[in-house]
């Protein structure tokens, strides 16, 4: 593993952990503010607990859990898309700056906006990164190829063989042998 992805990961990880105890600890102070989404939510996807607390308690758990998993380099890919999951709720609750009334308070949501949004980034490419070893995908199509290309050599050897194998038990059969 590179230098860069066992630095990166932690200090990205390092954000969802913070916010996601704080999150489990606290979900009184950030209920308010994640009820104009959890609602919309809630009324549509009924495996999710009605509880605005209850949910802001499993966005927290599900950022603890993944951030430490991106972290710790286990699992990174699977992670940082759990993670990616909670940072757009987390970000359309928290940093909604179009109905900031304030140009400071507006200017300071805004840029709180940006930065979820560019981690966002961040873990949407932390989810593609397959730590220099190829893809499942390559995988499944190199093998395919791979075994394309056996079929068609054991066709031709076969085609290149049976015709005098052919040939050579029509005389046999000829001669009585």
């Amino acid at each position: 593993m590179s230098l860069l992805r066992v630095v990166g990961r932690p200090m990205l990880a390092s954000m969802f952990v913070a916010g996601g105890l704080h999150s489990l600890r606290n979900p009184a102070q950030v209920a308010p503010a994640a009820e104009p989404i959890v609602r919309p939510v809630t009324d549509r996807v009924s495996a999710l607990p009605d509880s605005t607390e209850q949910l802001v308690r499993l966005n927290g758990a599900v950022q603890v859990v993944g951030g430490v998993l991106l972290g710790l380099g286990r699992c990174p890919r699977l992670a940082a898309l759990a993670v990616a999951a909670t940072l757009v709720p987390t970000t359309l609750a928290g940093h909604r700056f179009w109905e900031a009334e304030d140009p400071s308070e507006r200017a300071q949501q805004r840029i709180h906006f940006l930065k979820n949004v560019s981690m966002l980034g961040g873990l949407l490419i932390a989810a593609d990164d397959t730590g220099s070893s190829p893809s499942l995908l390559w995988r499944g199509r190199h093998a395919a190829r791979g075994l394309r290309h056996d079929a068609h050599l054991v066709h031709r050897s076969v085609k290149a063989t049976a015709r005098p194998a052919a040939t050579a038990g029509g005389v046999r059969a000829k001669l009585g042998v």
